[in-house]
């Protein structure tokens, strides 16, 4: 299995999170470490995953989400 490192930006919600996360699970990717800040209308998420499939996958997926700003691979 692969481990990449993700960035992703988001408006908070919150629904945000759990809507982040289920499209991780969701795309075959397994979180394995997440640091989160957040300020009064903005979260950042750093988190690492998992997984067999491509990153560009979950990658697109998530940029797909309404909330979500900015997403990219470290």
């Amino acid at each position: 299995m692969k481990e990449y490192q993700l960035i992703l930006q988001a408006q908070w919600r919150p629904e945000v999170l759990e809507r982040i996360l289920r499209v991780v699970r969701h795309r075959g990717f397994c979180v394995i470490q997440l640091a989160m800040d957040s300020s009064e209308n903005q979260i950042e998420l750093n988190f690492n995953v998992t997984g067999e499939r491509p990153i560009a996958t979950l990658v697109n997926q998530l940029s797909k989400l309404f909330d979500v700003r900015y997403v990219a691979v470290k």
